[in-house]
């Protein structure tokens, strides 16, 4: 199955790059390019592309506010490039529900490993931004509350949220579980939807503020 990615930043130079990158690789397909946010969401309502590889700063609608309506509609997943890695973008990305935080400086390999995982519904953070969030976690004074929607879970799904926030992939997940990829999705999805959230980096990253392990996460008998 091909993946269809668009590709959405305001340098036109850099856009050149990222889809000779992606047009190069096996499995993946350009499907379109944006110069802005708005722009972005107006292609992807149109296109609906598998993955959009959103840059931050752009005129007009921002990457992060165009981020925020793409996942909020279900158009697409989204992975954020950016050549800026502060904090306030990280965070603004990753509540606004991208699937992955990468810099531009990532090499062509791991970028097209990334777009792969996250069409897979996987979640990808780059190295030195998973660094700094471990760090803010283990800086907290206290774990968060308890979450209400984790009552509802169910033990399987409260087993997967437990993997997401050891920051396991969907095959990692399986592996460990003894189920399928399909039936992964099918969880992470039951967990998001349960939860109130929009990524799965979403959900590893609320698992690691409430310190949540997966002995916490299983039901009282």
């Amino acid at each position: 199955m091909t993946i269809r990615v668009l590709v959405a930043d305001d340098h036109s130079a850099v856009r050149f790059g990222l889809t000779t990158i992606l047009g190069n690789a096996e499995g993946i397909e350009v499907a379109g390019e944006a110069a802005d946010g708005a722009t972005a969401v107006r292609q992807a309502r149109a296109l609906r592309p598998d993955v959009t590889l959103m840059d931050v700063r752009m005129p007009g609608t921002d990457g992060i506010a165009a981020t925020r309506e793409l996942v909020a509609a279900g158009l697409t997943q989204v992975l954020v490039l950016t050549t800026f890695d502060l904090d306030e973008y990280v965070h603004g990305a990753l509540r606004a529900g991208a699937a992955g935080f990468l810099l531009k400086s990532v090499e062509a390999p791991r970028l097209v490993e990334a777009v792969k995982l996250v069409a897979a519904g996987d979640g990808v953070l780059a190295p030195q931004v998973t660094r700094r969030l471990i760090t803010a976690f283990a800086a907290a004074a206290a774990p968060a509350p308890l979450p209400r929607g984790v009552a509802d879970l169910t033990d399987r799904e409260r087993e997967v949220l437990g993997c997401l926030g050891e920051g396991l992939s969907n095959a990692q997940i399986g592996a460990r579980l003894y189920i399928g990829d399909a039936t992964v999705k099918t969880h992470v999805s039951r967990v998001l939807a349960k939860l109130g959230l929009r990524s799965r980096v979403q959900a590893a990253i609320l698992a690691q503020e409430t310190g949540l392990s997966p002995a916490d996460l299983r039901k009282d008998p």
